[in-house]
């Protein structure tokens, strides 16, 4: 009976770590019911001696029975009893749920169907937990599907694990084993508890009448406390260690020094973000903006640059010191001729105090300079802006651009020029099937440039192809994306962005997915911007303008409402023959120090693209070095362990405060007077006494518990040849603390702490400095405290053990 409620506890206390997965708190009640189900079952079982294999079946009935009557009891009879007509509602709700899994992004809203799912995958877990557990005696193993609980959080989310969580999930383990050892040392008879007895140092333990002389406590507690040390261990040692490079897909470490969360950042996976905020049933400002031209742009968060064959993700960035945005201006935007006009733009951006982790600014591409307050860094490939250490929520800042000026004539113009970025743009998987590179040579079959074969493959998606938009549509594989071009055509902007890059590197040119928001919509004299306006688009780039972002996700009221197709990048009207006949060479309207100021900006600033874009380069940390590093680590280590040391200094503080009261009315509480030490209306006598014991424990010289203060007083005389002054005081001090004890008026007691303070020195200067650099940094009496708090929370435990849910037949006799 014990192991079958134990397995159930240590199933839902581990699922208190799908907590940050919801919003609401419905899961949780549903769960617990689930659970109960199951340990009901179980002990259905027991008392029924069913085999071990059939307890599972009934487990599996009694979950059956307890989602019907929380799901479908309208149409179950009798409100349990399943019928045709419940079955088909729960499994109407399953179907619900799993969708609404994949609408969502974490933490999602606790539907009915999310909530089903849930409370069955729950229980699904506990019915594991008890077969392994109880019916085939492998608590061990039990930990497995316990561990496929703490995975879910852990893969969805990039957040670590709740301490409190894990602590609550391991202390459900830690009983399981705890519960499976009682089980099978009970088989051999019956179990005593031989609670622990408080003596001094040195004083033998006497058996208490009986229970024996077996001190059995060694085995009885080593399970507990390796439990304990371990949970304790795994909760504060991560805590200590510098931080590490996590694997994750979305995981990045950035160089430069942190403080808060270290020198690595974690993001949300932004294809499940995004989709998230597109579905939310109301949508939430997430920021608005004014600029000088009142003129609506996207705002990009990430650029996503590597293509798996299934998703695109990004390549971690890298934030050196020069690049923090309060050291001026960013580096220059890749591929951006200094011929090529640009077009300066002002931005005021103001960031939603309710967005949360979000470590990267929205901008406007290309950002040439910001002005924002804390420690955010450019990374010189993308102009994504990040940061270690702070967040976006709540922020207003002002962000300087300068667009390329560009038309198609332009455009077309740069056709032939060799692109000078990075080979990843251009990187395909070698399993892409064949259909999609004919597809996009199909396409661009008539494109005499680069540009022209980019507007064909935008027009292909917004006009010709027959694409529709629709958020429910699912999958990132080979298949997927075959899929959606070349037979469903109906997906969201992350599937229209994506497929439109790749086609693009199909046909040579260098390709990204950009993820952030769209220009919103103008409210009074500034630009909302909403969760409905999350967006992904493609960007291409082109040598001598850089990255330019095109638009393949239908807009209007058939899809994305407040997406924008860029005027360089829609069809041109048939020319005439005097236009043909005379190209457009790109000019430039900058003024004429400008070339000049970015040719500066660029030498100054620019990094060694080749040497961070190496493959398996790995970012160094510039801001501080690595004896820096070491030196916070060692001081933190060092803090930790003058916590002792610190506990001591305070305990001492207290009692010396306390030995200069004056002690003179009569001690009228006799039951003081029978404890070991002084206490009740003597304070000061009791500190003195308290300390002095402290000290002795210190310097190794533990006093026997059966010498009375005034014979330890002359021990300690003799043995260590005191002088005449330490002589006199330790002898005031027990003559004190006998009268305190034992005399029914002990008079006048003077102020103690002359006498302690000479008593301690005296003491010192008998043991060596080794001996007394410990007691000052770790202190054995404060450790004693500390290990005594630890028995007596292992005694709490014990006690439990002893609880018995029923009366066995001798105590129904008596």
């Amino acid at each position: 009976m014990r192991l079958t409620i134990a397995s159930g506890a240590a199933a839902f206390t581990a699922a208190f770590l799908l907590s940050p997965l919801f919003q609401g708190g419905s899961w949780f009640w549903t769960s617990l019911g689930a659970v109960l189900a199951v340990v009901a079952a179980g002990l259905l079982s027991n008392r029924l001696a069913l085999p071990g294999w059939a307890t599972p079946l009934v487990g599996l009935a009694a979950t059956w029975l307890y989602l019907t009557l929380s799901f479908s009891s309208d149409k179950a009879w009798a409100l349990l009893v399943p019928t045709k007509e419940s079955v088909v509602e729960l499994a109407r709700l399953l179907g619900v749920g799993w969708e609404d899994i994949q609408r969502f992004a974490a933490p999602v809203p606790d539907t009915e169907g999310i909530t089903l799912l849930t409370a069955g995958g729950v229980a699904l877990i506990a019915i594991a937990v008890d077969l392994l557990a109880v019916r085939m005696r492998r608590a061990a193993l039990a930990g497995l599907p316990l561990l496929a609980l703490a995975m879910v959080p852990a893969t969805i989310l990039t957040d670590p694990i709740s301490w409190p969580a894990f602590i609550l999930a391991a202390l459900g383990f830690i009983g399981l084993l705890v519960a499976d050892g009682h089980e099978r040392v009970g088989r051999w008879g019956r179990a005593v508890l031989v609670r622990r007895t408080r003596v001094a140092p040195g004083q033998p333990v006497a058996p208490r009448p009986g229970t024996g002389t077996a001190d059995t406590n060694g085995l009885r507690l080593s399970g507990k406390r390796i439990g304990f040390a371990a949970i304790a261990l795994a909760v504060l040692v991560p805590a200590l260690l510098p931080a590490m490079e996590p694997v994750s897909f979305f995981t990045f470490g950035v160089g430069g020094s942190g403080s808060g969360r270290g020198n690595s950042i974690s993001i949300p996976n932004p294809i499940a973000n995004l989709k998230g905020q597109l579905e939310l049933p109301e949508p939430r400002e997430v920021l608005n903006y004014a600029n000088n031209d009142d003129t609506p742009r996207y705002l990009r968060i990430y650029a996503l640059d590597t293509f798996d064959g299934q998703q695109f993700g990004m390549t971690e960035p890298k934030g050196a010191p020069q690049n923090r945005t309060d050291n001026g201006p960013l580096p220059a935007p890749a591929g951006l001729s200094l011929e090529t006009a640009t077009k300066d733009v002002v931005t005021d951006i103001r960031i939603s105090d309710q967005i949360e982790r979000l470590s990267f600014l929205p901008l406007p591409y290309p950002a040439r300079e910001i002005q924002v307050d804390g420690d955010w860094r450019a990374d010189v490939d993308t102009l994504m802006v990040f940061s270690t250490r702070e967040e976006a929520a709540g922020l207003e800042y002002e962000v300087q651009t300068s667009e390329p000026d560009v038309n198609p004539d332009l455009l077309d113009s740069l056709n032939g020029r060799q692109p000078t970025t990075d080979p990843r743009y251009l990187r395909l998987p070698p399993n892409l099937p064949p259909d999609i590179r004919a597809l996009a040579v199909e396409v661009t079959s008539e494109a005499r440039t680069d540009y022209e074969a980019a507007v064909m493959l935008q027009q292909f998606f917004t006009t010709d192809g027959g694409f529709t938009y629709n958020l429910r549509t699912q999958g990132h594989s080979n298949s997927a994306l075959r899929d959606f071009l070349l037979r469903d055509r109906a997906g969201y902007c992350e599937q229209f962005a994506a497929s439109m890059a790749v086609l693009a590197r199909v046909v040579g040119i260098p390709s990204r997915v950009a993820i952030g928001y769209t220009g919103g919509v103008k409210i009074g004299d500034r630009w909302s911007v909403g969760t409905n306006d999350s967006h992904s688009w493609p960007e291409l780039y082109f040598e001598g303008v850089g990255w330019l972002p095109f638009e393949p996700t239908p807009s209007g009221a058939a899809g994305q409402g407040s997406a924008r197709v860029p005027a360089y990048s829609e069809p041109r009207p048939e020319a005439t023959e005097e236009e043909t006949s005379t190209p457009t060479p790109g000019a430039t309207s900058s003024s004429s120090d400008e070339p000049s100021e970015q040719q500066a900006r660029q030498n100054e600033r620019q990094l060694d693209r080749e040497a961070q874009s190496a493959p398996g380069a790995v970012p160094v940390d510039e801001s501080m070095p690595l004896i820096g590093q070491i030196g916070i680590g060692a001081g933190v280590l060092l803090l930790v362990l003058l916590i002792p040391a610190g506990m001591r200094l305070v305990t001492r503080s207290r009692r010396v405060r306390t030995l200069g009261w004056k002690v003179s009315e009569p001690a009228d509480d006799l039951t003081a007077a029978m404890m070991s030490s002084p206490s009740g209306r003597h304070p000061s006598v009791a500190a003195a006494w308290a300390e002095l014991d402290d000290v002795l424990y210190d310097y190794g010289m533990a006093r026997v518990p059966s010498e009375t203060p005034r014979a330890l007083a002359r021990r300690l005389a003799e043995q260590y040849g005191f002088d005449a002054d330490a002589t006199a005081a330790i002898t005031a001090i027990a003559s004190a603390v006998e009268r305190v004890l034992f005399a029914r008026d002990p008079g006048v007691i003077a102020p103690m702490r002359k006498d302690l303070r000479t008593v301690r020195q005296a003491l010192a200067a008998t043991v060596s400095r080794g001996r007394r650099v410990r007691a000052l940094l770790l202190p054995p009496s404060t450790l004693r405290r500390l290990r005594g708090a630890g028995e007596r929370l292992l005694d709490g435990f014990d006690l439990l053990e002893t609880i018995r849910l029923r009366r066995t037949a001798a105590q129904k006799g008596s």
